[in-house]
């Protein structure tokens, strides 16, 4: 770290305050402690370049802090500290300004990561500006849908229209949607989703994963085994119902969350696509794809 960047550490109990104070200095930060709010605002003539601020303390809370802090001094970022599980908490915290939060006991890595992310970012807030995840999206009217109770055959359909109707729309990148997001029968919320890996493992008849005799072992293997299964699979199944074969709906992103964070839950849980929803609503679909497109314009630009 080529300048120390000045940390304001806000937090009410003593020793997480001595133990931190120790490693961020190790790190290389300059760390002024303050062990409530009101301390915290007294210190803000000391020039701090971020602020690490605990929600829960006595006296002035970590929310009325962080108002009062950004009244005194609106551009200093200010990283929140959580408890577990304290969604709301942090919700808010971002929705009066803090740039980030982080959940105790927090990673010092991490928190060493955080600090830098929100030093550079009040100095040049240009270099990690980006689209959210609704600004790559497939909107919902956009992406193919159809009803719980369709067959697997109106359903194959459906999916084929998918490629042929976008093949043309540079939105789409010449890329179908490779799955249909499965709705009520009042067609108002997201039930399922059906994909093409869906479609094929309908067609694999149950004897294939079932333990076989040690006969049966080789049958598979014979030019016969093989012979015309695919055809009488699709054609048997074809009236089965879309709820019968279909995943379960995609995970929910926040509309408003970032590209890294929409990547990491598509890693994480080893998913191609997430469900947008804004007000827990669902408007669009974010796709690996989707997220590769972006990697490609940033590098045009």
């Amino acid at each position: 770290m080529n300048e120390k960047i000045k940390v304001l550490m806000v937090d009410d109990e003593k020793q997480f305050r001595a133990t931190t104070k120790k490693i961020l200095n190790r790190r290389g930060f300059e760390t002024i402690l303050a062990a409530s709010g009101e301390e915290a605002i007294d210190k803000l003539n000391e020039n701090p370049d971020v602020v690490i601020l605990d929600v829960k303390m006595h006296g002035m809370d970590g929310h009325q802090v962080l108002k009062e802090i950004k009244k005194r001094v609106p551009g200093i970022p200010v990283i929140m500290l959580t408890g577990h599980g304290a969604l709301p908490s942090a919700e808010k915290a971002l929705a009066d300004g803090a740039v980030d939060y982080l959940t105790k006991p927090c990673d010092i890595d991490l928190l060493s990561a955080k600090i830098n992310d929100a030093f550079q970012y009040n100095r040049e807030p240009g270099i990690i500006e980006e689209k959210r995840v609704l600004g790559v999206m497939v909107t919902f009217e956009e992406y193919s849908t159809i009803s719980e109770d369709a067959s697997v055959k109106d359903a194959i359909l459906k999916l084929k229209t998918s490629f042929t109707s976008i093949a043309s729309t540079s939105r789409i990148m010449e890329t179908g949607h490779r799955s249909i997001l499965v709705m009520d029968n009042n067609n108002k919320n997201v039930i399922g989703s059906l994909a093409i890996t869906d479609l094929l493992e309908m067609i694999m008849p149950a004897y294939l994963s079932a333990p076989k005799p040690s006969t049966a072992d080789t049958i598979q293997y014979s030019p016969m085994f093989w012979a015309g299964m695919f055809s009488k699979e699709i054609k048997r199944n074809a009236d089965t119902k879309i709820k019968d074969v279909m995943s379960p709906a995609p995970i929910t992103i926040d509309g408003k969350a970032s590209l890294m964070e929409a990547a990491y839950m598509m890693l994480e849980n080893k998913v191609r696509r997430l469900a947008v929803v804004v007000s827990g609503e669902v408007v669009g679909v974010i796709r690996e794809q989707d997220l590769f497109f972006e990697m490609e314009r940033i590098l045009r630009e």
